[in-house]
């Protein structure tokens, strides 16, 4: 079974809708930590919608687990990372319009661009990720690039599960699968490890969570909102036990 890396960007989110000092994101990890979860990530966007950098320190100090700081590929944010040393750097696609990450790093199209942040990151002894589609063009530039480490956007999938009724048995759904399997490989295959995550909640986590090889599932809004109702410890605990119901395909 996969780790679950628990994202607690949505905490500061609420916190900032009134610029005050609660909700306490570096708590959230604590909490997320407390109920099971193997890792936290963040994202640091350059516009701070969300995590502010007095967050950083809060969050390396308060958790005893990994950290995965997803950031855009500028030197601001390599600067950064530097400075903090989590214990995993995942570079991600930004846009000041969009609500939320939308769709995986075009390593193909920016690999000359993105190899020396890689290689900057490598250099000071955190390991990198790449948010990509579960495309092959784009695991074959990831590793091209140096990457240590491949995640999936699950995001299609997710899309998928919940057009067509929210069933496992639709043939477009078990496609989006399989096509997140065969990109799973394709990273293994090229010695790189590979998570995956984007749209995974309680409902359609389990075949993702069953596919054999996956190191980690980053997994945010859907823990955050259920943590409204149960708080982010049982939140936490309710995910792995739906991702240890699985079985490898």
């Amino acid at each position: 079974m996969p780790d679950l890396c628990v994202n607690i960007d949505h905490v500061a989110t609420v916190r900032q809708a009134r610029r005050t000092w609660e909700p306490d994101p570096a708590w959230a990890a604590v909490e997320a930590q407390l109920g099971g979860a193997h890792g936290i990530t963040f994202h640091l966007r350059e516009d701070r919608r969300h995590i502010q950098d007095d967050d950083l320190r809060k969050l390396k100090d308060l958790t005893n687990t990994r950290l995965n700081m997803e950031m855009a590929a500028t030197s601001e944010m390599l600067g950064i990372a530097v400075q903090l040393q989590p214990q995993m750097a995942m570079l991600v696609p930004e846009g000041r319009d969009e609500i939320t990450t939308e769709g995986g790093l075009d390593v193909v199209g920016r690999i000359d661009e993105l190899r020396p942040i890689v290689h900057a990151l490598k250099g000071a002894g955190i390991p990198v990720s790449a948010f990509i589609d579960a495309e092959p063009d784009q695991v074959s530039a990831a590793a091209e690039c140096g990457f240590n480490v491949c995640e999936l956007h699950t995001g299609p999938y997710a899309d998928c599960f919940h057009q067509y009724g929210r069933s496992n048995e639709a043939s477009a759904v078990m496609d989006e699968v399989e096509r997140v399997s065969r990109a799973s490989r394709s990273v293994l295959e090229a010695g790189m490890r590979c998570n995956a995550g984007h749209g995974l909640n309680y409902d359609n986590v389990a075949p993702i969570a069953a596919i054999a090889g996956l190191s980690e599932l980053h997994i945010g809004h859907s823990i955050i909102s259920r943590s409204i109702f149960v708080g982010v410890r049982e939140a936490t605990r309710e995910m792995i036990r739906r991702m240890a119901s699985t079985q490898s395909i």
